[in-house]
């Protein structure tokens, strides 16, 4: 499941599939919140929101779009804070989540992290036999990092796995349970 966080429109999009096999579209839409509602009760309609998606997709992962510096501040608050709910909705749930930019979310779907979203859209609908991008654009922009996700995910997920297996590996002892040993023997 791909989110596209925001405090008005938050897209979200659920693609089936494996790297080097047909992709489906399962869902596509928006959580909507109103303006001039109050800041505290939007979270929690958005929340509710993906919660709802959630349960009835339930996906074996989320991806969020990773939130980054814009200019105006109160814009990236919101989208940083629509961005935590979707985490914290899939942690509640127990399933992983990766956040991915919007250049590789780009590069992954069109070849150019610079593409455009008429771009991501088209490259979307093309990927997924659709005979236009789905709307609103931030749907279109959840499906592609579902896609994104999809398609690097694995990769992520096989060296997440290969480091903590060697965090593992070399991970000292317990000093306090290796003198309380040390105290037996002798």
């Amino acid at each position: 499941m791909g989110v596209d966080p925001g405090l008005t429109r938050c897209g979200i999009g659920v693609v089936d599939g494996q790297p080097g096999r047909r992709l489906d579209l399962v869902a596509v839409g928006v959580v909507r919140t109103l303006a001039d509602q109050d800041h505290a009760h939007r979270l929690l309609a958005i929340e509710q929101g993906i919660e709802e998606w959630f349960l009835a997709n339930r996906p074996d992962a989320v991806a969020v779009e990773r939130v980054f510096a814009q200019h105006n501040l109160a814009s990236v608050t919101g989208t940083s804070q629509a961005a935590g709910i979707a985490m914290l909705v899939a942690a509640r749930h127990s399933v992983p989540v990766a956040l991915h930019t919007p250049s590789e979310v780009k590069a992954a779907i069109t070849g150019s992290g610079r593409a455009d979203k008429a771009q991501v859209g088209t490259m979307v609908a093309h990927l997924l036999r659709l005979k236009e991008p789905p709307k609103p654009a931030d749907a279109a922009d959840a499906v592609a990092l579902a896609i994104c996700h999809l398609w690097r995910g694995v990769a992520t997920n096989r060296l997440a796995e290969a480091e903590r297996a060697a965090r593992a590996q070399r991970r000292p002892s317990n000093p306090y349970t290796a003198q309380a040993h040390r105290g037996r023997a002798r």
